[in-house]
């Protein structure tokens, strides 16, 4: 899982401009740095807090992580140093989210602030609520989600929705009635990025089985590849139907949606369902970007549509699909509505919130000025290229 990290680095940076790409790579290295540390200050002990605030909202077990007398998890054979390590990398990645939608535009102190927050905050929240014995893993039938489809990603997407209307869009993507396109400047490193993540989910849902179970983990592993799989179909397909071209970007974040709405359910579809709900997502992607930008909501890499709209109808499909669907019927997409909903409910309204206090106190967005010379020079100093006459 952790080198998901760097393709989140390398997909961002290379469906932006080449002018923001240090920019991009410094907020994807500080971003696991600063959650990892938090998780091991207080994150972990607010998103497992104990047997005490079981079916609650919220917990907290103290500052520091320290194991229990008994560190070793017998019925699933791993210790609780792996799970802490392996819930850290879970940590930062909603705010990897966010970095890729506000990109070219934010402030670096800024994002690192409401970075801070997210991941010390927010995401144990949600954690809490789902995997760590809060209110939605205690009902009669609990909501579902296996790797994270709600609690890692759309978690993220809702708040880079807030985001991204606080920003506004870049200078130059909206002008008068049309959209003009600021392609990114490298898909190449778009498309490493993309495989890496591919790869990496592996470990994001196989190991969410929290065990060496070779049945369970080789399902996980199946499933998860069919859906990213037809999710550059359902891309491709609807991106050519669409606009007549076929969009090499589209087929990534089709892939990657497939990836994102699979993680609720991918130990509990089989490997028909996994395609359908990859070919779903796929195509969900394409129509979402047309819609984001139709509604003046710049998201220069896609991420709320892969993250946000794919998010949520991976949870879903856990209600209607699959195994828990087979054994609870409407209860379980009932209870699906409900995680769904309360956690969009609780992140939006707050990331918002958030948003507006930075940039009535700090300021979110760079100047003009300085996000049309790129962030890389007037924020750091420094080019990503040294090639001639590069822009």
């Amino acid at each position: 899982m952790f080198i998901m990290h760097l393709g989140f680095a390398t997909i961002e940076s290379g469906l932006s401009r080449s002018k923001n790409t240090t920019n991009i790579l410094f907020k994807n290295t500080i971003i696991p740095a600063i959650g990892i540390l938090i998780f091991s200050l207080w994150g972990y002990n607010l998103m497992y807090p104990g047997n005490l605030f079981e079916g609650s909202f919220i917990g907290f077990s103290g500052f520091g992580i320290a194991a229990p007398e008994v560190s070793y998890n017998e019925q699933r054979n791993y210790t609780f140093w792996s799970f802490f390590l392996f819930q850290a990398m879970f940590a930062a990645t909603a705010t990897t989210i966010v970095s890729g939608a506000v990109a070219e535009r934010i402030k670096i102190w800024s994002f690192i602030l409401f970075s801070f927050f997210l991941v010390g905050i927010i995401y144990p929240i949600i954690g809490f609520w789902t995997w760590g014995g809060g209110f939605l893993q205690k009902m009669n039938v609990h909501f579902y989600d296996f790797a994270g489809s709600t609690v890692v990603h759309s978690v993220g997407g809702w708040s880079a929705l807030a985001g991204v209307i606080v920003l506004g869009p870049r200078i130059g993507k909206y002008v008068d009635n049309r959209i003009i396109p600021l392609p990114g400047h490298s898909m190449p490193l778009a498309t490493v990025g993309v495989f890496l993540l591919w790869f990496g989910w592996f470990g994001f849902n196989g190991g969410s089985v929290l065990s060496a179970n070779p049945k369970l983990v080789s399902l996980v592993l199946v499933t998860t590849c069919l859906s990213a799989s037809a999710g550059a179909i359902g891309a491709l397909t609807t991106s050519f139907i669409t606009t007549r071209t076929i969009d090499h970007s589209m087929v990534l974040n089709g892939i990657l949606g497939g990836l994102v709405a699979i993680t609720a359910g991918a130990d509990k579809m089989n490997p028909s369902e996994a395609i359908i709900i990859g070919l779903t997502s796929g195509t969900l992607v394409v129509l979402a970007v047309l819609l984001f930008d139709k509604l003046r909501i710049d998201d220069p890499v896609g991420a709320i549509s892969v993250h946000l709209i794919c998010g949520i109808f991976g949870t879903l499909a856990v209600g209607f699909m699959g195994d828990l669907a087979e054994i609870n019927g409407a209860r379980q997409l009932v209870s699906q509505l409900i995680g769904i909903t309360s956690t969009g409910v609780f992140v939006f309204p707050l990331t918002y919130l958030l948003f507006i206090i930075i940039d009535k106190t700090i300021g979110l967005r760079v100047t003009a000025k300085e996000e049309l010379e790129g962030l890389d020079v007037s924020i750091h100093g420094m080019r990503a290229y040294h090639i001639d006459n590069a822009k």
